[in-house]
């Protein structure tokens, strides 16, 4: 993938500490994302990355720092507002709405516009780019598998025409061939120009496709890097790659 460090920040954390309670989840967390990158937030299970998209998003207080979104503090915005403004996330847990069909589930996503048109015109790319998802227009969101959610998920967020898309842990729970599928509609996602920030435990995945990558422990970055050089660093691959 091109480097695209060139072009302008779209986000920016800068000393982004997130406690519950007494503990420190977050601890102290700098990086950026810029137009047109795809970078991967990768570590363990606990290390803070899942607060860390939260806080981004206004779903979770943060003690200190600030984050900046086109250029301006989004601190305290809640997620209504950054929506509107362009940056969405699919959640960890997918959170699609059970009762509705797959069809209205992607109506939602579109609840910032009023053009009419142009969202059937979304709908139909959403079909395009997820056919599985048009097999089953018309069926109940609960009831579809967990990849199918996933593919929901993501497409309800595209809904919102974002320009920043944060994806927590896509690939959690999956079949490895729905795995499969949901990377490929990740880079899918990111060739038709949308801006992604990618958390994932899923390290040798994730970092494949990345531009950049940064590695979190214990509520901080310990590295950053390219995403082809972090997949190569005998320190990355021994702690997430098992070698």
């Amino acid at each position: 993938m091109a480097d695209n460090t060139s072009k302008k920040i779209l986000l920016k954390v800068t000393g982004l500490r997130v406690a519950y309670g007494g503990i420190q989840a977050v601890k102290g967390v700098d990086f950026e994302v810029h137009e047109g990158e795809l970078v991967s937030l990768i570590g363990s299970n606990g290390a803070g990355k899942t607060t860390t998209m939260k806080a981004i998003t206004g779903t979770q207080p943060i003690s200190d720092g600030d984050i900046e979104y086109l250029g301006h503090s989004i601190k305290g915005k809640g997620p209504w507002d950054l929506v509107k403004q362009g940056l969405v996330m699919v959640p960890e847990g997918r959170g699609v709405f059970a009762r509705m069909s797959i069809t209205e589930n992607l109506k939602m996503g579109a609840y910032t516009r009023n053009d009419k048109a142009g969202i059937l015109a979304d709908i139909e790319k959403m079909f395009v780019l997820f056919p599985r998802l048009r097999e089953r227009k018309d069926q109940l969101a609960g009831t579809m598998s967990g990849g199918e959610q996933q593919m929901l998920a993501m497409a309800r967020a595209l809904m919102s025409q974002p320009k920043v898309l944060l994806l927590d842990e896509p690939s959690m729970g999956l079949s490895p061939l729905m795995v499969d599928k949901i990377f490929e509609v990740v880079r899918d996602v990111y060739a038709q120009g949308v801006t992604v920030l990618l958390v994932e435990q899923n390290a040798s995945r994730a970092l494949a496709i990345a531009n950049r990558g940064y590695v979190m422990e214990s509520g901080l970055i310990t590295m950053t890097g390219r995403g082809h050089d972090l997949l190569n660093d005998p320190k990355v691959r021994a702690a997430y790659l098992g070698e």
